[in-house]
């Protein structure tokens, strides 16, 4: 899956401040991300996140 830097994504499931969007702050093994809601940021294994990853927002296009 192609994830870069500044994309924002949406998630299957809802942080519990209620918003699925995050914005992507590093790629690698993990991901860093930043909920869009509330902006608490978390790390994730690239597999993990992969899973939950519903749609991909870059600026200019729109991909899934």
């Amino acid at each position: 899956m192609d994830v870069r830097l500044d994309d924002v994504l949406e998630m299957k499931k809802a942080h519990p401040c209620g918003s699925k969007r995050w914005l992507v702050l590093r790629v690698g093994m993990d991901f860093r991300l930043r909920c869009q809601g509330c902006g608490h940021e978390v790390m994730l294994p690239r597999s993990k996140a992969e899973k939950s990853i519903r749609k991909i927002f870059r600026e200019g296009e729109e991909a899934t």
